[in-house]
């Protein structure tokens, strides 16, 4: 087993993608209270329940298909329910408590792995995980153990125009000015230079705080107090507040109202130079704008001095849970995670990004034509999760260690409050660093 990244212990508890529907972070205790004792479910079905939380049809086809060879092949049923990512956990803790618990389920929170673990309600799946190589910053080990398998990267980078770069004579940009001059440069028409969420909501948390990360901002220390405010990192975030100031004209009218699909439309529709995503951008252009498809780049965030870059870290991965059919779900698992799992990575090629290193020296991946057509960028993606001098964290994998502080401060929107009280009320930046390190302190006591 090797997980090579930096805070290979910490953790994360809300999605990029959305925030928690149903259970949320700040009631997770609550709604496993009560769960320490696995329930059973009756003896006798040869199932296995499966809660897959991707519902691309591609997705979707590959599991209906791979349900009924495995039934042919060993005689067990697998039953897959299918549900939004939101509703996944507390459709895990519903089975439980009813007794006809999920055996492997698909999650996208690190805090609700945490959680299930600490109730013993999962089983650790270093059997699966330790013949690997695996990128940076994700198997989330706990005391050495891994209880999750990690199929993918969401990582949120910058995408941007190749074409207008050429033609403007636009070098890539080590620096927050350089960026900013870049995407001045790139204003044309109805064309903006680039688009960052400013709003309260999960895309704001996910796509446009890595700047910060960039420049050494760190959220909490060893012993879990709250750092935004400290001495020598104070100066830092309200500088990153400084940079999103001068940035924010270069935006689309409406910042504060954009989500993860407004970004996406402008970035596919050409109407921003630059903006951010995951590998989806790249999926959903070849689809609907070939032509800007084939312009689009990806670079890093960057700091404002030009020496280090970070992205913003997500995944998704599986867990098998601890019931009367752990030992099928076992092998069921082991089957797909071997025989199958590159045909899972291909119904959403690019964008799900392998998190298991192999894979990208796999011929059968690297077969599918649109990883080798967008080579250059996955080939990009990859060295981000490789560089040991490149940054993957985010908000709710800040902290010494796996925890439900940073989730909570994730859920309660606390940087994205920060970038409007300078950006919307004209706060000054550091009365916005000082008012978010407060309400940090108030949702973690």
């Amino acid at each position: 087993m090797k997980d090579t990244g930096k805070n290979s212990g910490q953790s994360r508890l809300i999605t990029r993608r959305q925030t928690l529907q149903g259970a949320g972070v700040l009631g997770l205790g609550l709604a496993l209270s009560g769960l320490a004792a696995p329930a059973i479910r009756a003896q006798g079905r040869k199932e296995i329940r499966f809660l897959n939380c991707e519902t691309g049809k591609d997705t979707l086809a590959f599991f209906d298909r791979i349900a009924k060879e495995y039934q042919e092949k060993t005689g067990i049923e697998v039953r897959v329910d299918s549900v939004p990512l939101g509703e996944a956990f507390t459709k895990i803790t519903n089975g439980i408590r009813s007794g006809t618990p999920y055996d492997v389920a698909n999650v996208g929170f690190i805090g609700h792995v945490l959680l299930l673990a600490d109730q013993g309600q999962i089983v650790p799946l270093n059997e699966l995980t330790d013949p690997y190589e695996w990128g940076n910053n994700i198997l989330f080990p706990m005391d050495d153990k891994v209880y999750w398998y990690p199929f993918d990267y969401n990582l949120s980078v910058i995408y941007y125009r190749k074409d207008l770069y050429e033609k403007l004579g636009l070098s890539l940009p080590d620096t927050w000015d350089q960026f900013v001059s870049n995407c001045q440069a790139t204003i044309e028409g109805r064309r903006k230079g680039c688009i960052f969420p400013i709003g309260s909501n999960g895309a704001t948390n996910w796509m446009s705080v890595a700047f910060m990360w960039a420049e050494g901002v760190k959220l909490f220390d060893d012993q879990w107090n709250v750092t935004l405010d400290a001495e020598g990192m104070k100066s830092k975030a309200a500088a990153y507040l400084d940079f999103m100031e001068k940035l924010y004209p270069t935006m689309p009218p409406g910042a504060i109202q954009a989500d993860y699909a407004t970004v996406l439309s402008n970035v596919v529709g050409g109407t921003v130079a630059h903006g951010p995503y995951a590998g989806r951008v790249l999926e959903a252009a070849e689809r609907d704008n070939p032509q800007v498809a084939e312009n689009l780049g990806i670079m890093p965030y960057m700091d404002s001095a030009g020496k280090n870059k970070a992205v913003s870290h997500g995944y998704d991965g599986w867990v098998v849970l601890k019931t009367d059919n752990t030992g099928p779900a076992m092998e069921f698992m082991r089957w797909m995670t071997t025989d199958r799992l590159v045909d899972f990575l291909h119904t959403a090629p690019v964008h799900f990004q392998p998190a298991r290193l192999d894979i990208y020296d796999n011929d059968q991946w690297r077969s599918n034509p649109l990883i080798t057509k967008y080579g250059e960028q996955i080939e990009t993606m990859r060295k981000m999760v490789t560089d040991d001098n490149l940054l993957v964290t985010s908000i709710d994998t800040q902290g010494p260690a796996p925890d439900i502080r940073p989730g909570k401060v994730f859920e309660g929107f606390v940087m994205p409050e920060m970038l409007q009280d300078k950006l919307i009320k004209g706060m000054s930046s550091t009365e916005a660093v000082e008012k978010a390190a407060a309400r940090m302190r108030e949702l973690i006591k």
